[in-house]
């Protein structure tokens, strides 16, 4: 099978015989995987999916509970190395924990400037490579448990992470995606990179969410380690260390419960121009909480303290762990955060970009959607709020990471808000034992009419691809609501591919795993109405180039998300571009 069961079950001669075992046991041929990933995947409904993770050739130690039944769900691996002049990624090839995969045909295919400056008034440009050999074809992982003595304790796990371009039954993971990335941070604007000294250099393997029937496996108690070993780096094993925790304070497993706290009148509605208080709480599997009543860890406990409940809040800073649309970690940026949006009936895409300085106000709710601009209400909030989440990372002075963090907030609804049905959505993420798992929580309230609405989505048929493991409520955010996104996935100042048609449009055209056509618009888009609204955001999002007549009119492109700066979501036209060619329609 793609996973071979561990020493959990295993006879007194089996385990015997595998501690007389070498210690450095190859990886499984990839033609053996192969054939054990076409057998039967079980169910795994009780086990808990474990993340590793090694960086720079060091496994990042886990502590799991002893006796619980896991499977893997993740594998993170980094190879990083500085540099002091523009070679690509061409050092990982001569040094670092990579240098001795093949990279024979790697390529630059995009890259992308940060739009805010660095703190000495340089800037920063991330260019993506791939295409090396070992980025395309198919490998194996294995993950050996290991004692004291760096001797076998049960059977190894084979994961198969199939091709770049392909997805397959026997594959292990929903998402995989390899690349090399490098880092310019002394350029002498967003464009100009010219006399650059400062360079890193970054390959990484992301592999995520186990497709389903992922076989369980329990450590026996005297496993210490766990040993990755990789196809492509035969003889050279990582080694993970583990701590088996026989009795941890908390469950695994995690949810978010939501409740409006200002009652609503009579007729179980609330009144347009109503400030709506709500409260969250953060609890793990077994309904525990998480936290104190009414109160969150601040920043710098979370991120930088003991955090034995695992609450997570938002990470991607440069100098913590940044993240890239499509290309880098975003399942690490592990955002807290709120929206609401209504009515449900008039919900579609924001394109109003917010801006940063709206972070640092003394509001903690951000106004993102109107009525009057954007045919749509919408609001947010970050926890920690964002003057002090964003505030105390620009000022640290401001001591907004040691603020204490409240589990409330308040809504206020328009006074023109139209009747109908508005959400209100918390999602989040935790981190504990082993286990990295998202959740989120979604909450209806009526205003103004207690008569339900509906949101009409111009988009469907996710489920086609979305399937073994890689439904919305297991990927992502764990929201399975489509609905509930266009408040927190707005355009904002310092990342303007937020919107989820950007995002959408930029991950499904650069992945080869993505198995329709990319010019048939109806493998997603329901109407042709819905493809027809034109702009640079809408284009670019997927086409890398467009004609010079174009580049005339509209300027070069300057974005690989937008394909331009804040004029990006301007439709540029209505009368052109009303049909796509291959589009279905």
């Amino acid at each position: 099978m793609a996973l071979a069961l561990l020493a959990g079950g295993c006879t007194e001669q089996e385990l015997a015989a595998l501690k007389q075992a070498p210690p450095a046991a190859p990886a499984p041929s990839l033609s053996q995987a192969l054939t054990e990933a076409a057998e039967m995947r079980p169910s795994v409904e009780s086990a808990v999916g474990l993340a590793l993770e090694v960086d720079d050739g060091v496994g990042i130690p886990l502590k799991v509970k002893a006796g619980q039944t896991f499977y893997i769900n993740q594998i993170d691996l980094r190879a990083s190395l500085k540099a002091s002049q523009d070679e690509g990624v061409d050092g990982l090839r001569r040094a670092g924990d990579f240098a001795q995969l093949p990279w024979d045909g790697v390529k630059l295919v995009d890259e992308e400037p940060i739009p805010l400056s660095n703190p000495d008034g340089t800037f920063t440009r991330r260019r993506f490579y791939r295409d090396a050999q070992w980025m395309e074809q198919p490998s194996v992982f294995n993950v050996q448990p290991v004692d004291a003595e760096g001797l076998p304790t049960g059977r190894a796990v084979s994961l198969h992470i199939g091709k770049d371009d392909r997805r397959k039954s026997n594959d292990d993971f929903f998402i995989r995606r390899l690349r090399g990335i490098q880092w310019t941070y002394d350029c002498r604007t967003a464009t100009d990179c010219t006399g650059a000294r400062n360079f890193s250099e970054e390959a990484l393997v992301e592999v995520r969410n186990a497709r389903t029937g992922a076989i369980p496996f329990t450590l026996p108690s005297d496993t210490t380690a766990l040993r990755l070993s990789w196809s492509l780096r035969p003889g050279a094993a990582y080694t993970i260390p583990v701590t088996q925790v026989a009795a941890p304070t908390y469950a695994y497993g995690f949810s978010i419960d939501v409740k409006a706290v200002t009652p609503p009148r009579a007729d179980g509605t609330y009144a347009p121009g109503t400030a709506v208080t709500f409260q969250l709480a953060l609890r793990d599997g077994a309904g525990t909480r998480l936290h104190a009543e009414g109160g969150l860890p601040s920043y710098n406990e979370v991120t930088f303290g003991q955090n034995e409940p695992g609450i997570q809040y938002y990470r991607a800073f440069s100098f913590i762990d940044p993240t890239t649309t499509y290309y880098r970690r975003k399942h690490r940026e592990r955002m807290l955060m709120t929206q609401i949006i209504g009515p449900a009936q008039r919900i579609q895409p924001i394109r109003s970009i917010v801006d940063l300085d709206a972070f640092f106000g003394p509001d903690d709710v951000q106004s993102i959607g109107t009525l009057e601009r954007d045919g749509v209400y919408a609001q947010f909030q970050t926890f920690p709020p964002a003057n002090k989440l964003f505030g105390g990372a620009f000022f640290p002075e401001t001591k907004g990471w040691d603020a204490p963090v409240s589990t409330s907030w308040t809504y206020q609804l328009p006074e023109n808000a139209e009747p109908g049905t508005y959400l209100v959505t918390v999602k989040g993420r935790r981190v504990y034992l082993g286990e990295d798992v998202p959740a989120s929580r979604t909450l209806e309230i009526q205003v103004g009419s207690p008569e339900r609405t509906q949101a009409t989505l111009t988009t469907g048929s996710c489920r086609t691809c979305h399937n073994q493991g890689g439904e919305f409520a297991q990927v992502l955010h764990g929201n399975d609501n489509r609905a509930a996104c266009a408040a927190c996935h707005a355009p904002l100042g310092f990342e303007l591919e937020g919107p989820i048609v950007v995002r959408t449009h930029f991950i499904h055209s650069r992945s080869d795993r993505f198995d329709a056509p990319k010019e048939q618009c109806s493998s997603c888009h329901l109407t042709q109405e819905s493809t027809q609204r034109t702009s640079k955001a809408a284009c670019l999002s997927c086409h890398k180039s467009y004609p010079d007549s174009h580049v005339e009119k509209f300027g070069p492109i300057e974005s690989m998300y937008v394909g331009g700066g804040r004029e990006s979501f301007q439709q540029c036209t209505g009368a052109c571009h009303t049909t796509h060619p291959g589009s279905g329609f």
